[in-house]
């Protein structure tokens, strides 16, 4: 800090908050820490009776924190990311540009705040925004900071930035609902209108809906006619548990699809199979999906709507966090299900 005469401040940078008093009016902070004094605030801050103030002093090798937030901002900022508002002291708000599926390099994002002295804080990576929504923040935590140490975090964050959206694709879907119980009539099929409600979070063309009978051949069959219509993704619903007539997964199999895994550490949602016939997803649904608020497929919809494949590791990765509380008001996505 240096101090000097208000009237040399101008261009000059702040170091603290200058608290302005009009009796009965007003009561506060006229200039916060880090404002850039303009010719405009000199009289101002002289009728506060500061005729010297502390500035910054320049230095090449430190920077102001509002340089630092753009340094920051730059490290966070990839595809279809952007500023939210202004530079407000030495923060910086990352935004989403479009509706899409939040991708975080976590790795990197500790890399970067483990160095101390700044910090970038997140939503939860891998679940759908909107728009406009907040990601992220930066900012340093003092007033300055050594250029150094900014050249460190871009080193330590690497060549790709820590926040990027995937945009949601438009897509079309089939469903094949599988039961001789809902095939002959007996009972009403309860999963379609679900499954439907889901699809109705995104933009997702339903073609339609086939029921089959405890037939494997019947299933694999459906599936089929549902590719040659350009189905972008197909949902199996029924059959998917251990009983000897539930073979929904061996008619997935029968397609040609590769499995990628049939269960995932989810509750709801342990039965869960996901395989992929080229890159066109092939799911089986528990039954869970029918009567549970939200399950595994709500946690791999939107990675499906933003062409997020779904691995072995992705679906690993949802032991911790992935047990729904059940509770009698629902608040997900604002909850701990699905986050680890």
């Amino acid at each position: 800090m240096k101090l000097i005469k208000t009237e040399d401040a101008v261009g000059h940078v702040l170091c603290h908050d200058m608290t302005q008093i009009i009796p009965g009016e007003f009561k506060g902070a006229k200039f916060r820490k880090g404002h850039i004094v303009t010719e405009e605030d000199v009289p101002v801050l002289l009728s506060m009776g500061k005729r010297n103030i502390y500035i910054w002093e320049k230095n090449e090798n430190m920077l102001h924190e509002d340089e630092a937030a753009k340094i920051l901002y730059k490290i966070c900022a990839g595809d279809n990311c952007q500023v939210k508002g202004e530079i407000k002291e030495g923060k910086i708000t990352v935004a989403a540009s479009c509706d899409g599926l939040l991708k975080i390099d976590k790795d990197a994002l500790n890399r970067v705040n483990a160095l101390g002295e700044m910090m970038i804080a997140t939503r939860h990576g891998d679940f759908p925004v909107k728009k406009g929504q907040e990601l992220a923040a930066t900012r340093i935590i003092p007033l300055i900071i050594e250029k150094e140490k900014m050249d460190k975090a871009i080193e330590v964050a690497g060549d790709t930035p820590i926040l990027e959206v995937l945009p949601f694709k438009k897509k079309k879907a089939g469903i094949v609902t599988t039961g001789s119980e809902v095939y002959t009539g007996k009972i009403k099929d309860a999963f379609g209108p679900v499954i439907r409600q889901k699809f109705a979070e995104y933009d997702i063309e339903v073609l339609g809906q086939t029921i089959t009978d405890d037939s494997a051949e019947m299933t694999t069959n459906a599936i089929k006619a549902f590719l040659d219509q350009g189905a972008d993704m197909i949902v199996c619903t029924g059959g998917m548990s251990v009983d000897p007539d539930d073979l929904t997964p061996t008619a997935i199999k029968a397609t040609g699809a590769k499995i990628v895994s049939y269960g995932a550490p989810v509750l709801p949602g342990a039965m869960f199979l996901i395989s992929y016939l080229g890159d066109i997803p092939i799911m089986g649904l528990p039954g869970c999906v029918m009567y549970s608020k939200r399950t595994i497929f709500d946690l791999v919809l939107p990675r499906v709507m933003a062409n997020d494949p779904i691995t072995v590791e992705t679906l690993s990765k949802y032991g911790e966090g992935g047990l729904c509380l059940s509770c009698d008001n629902c608040t997900f996505p604002n909850c701990g299900f699905g986050k680890c």
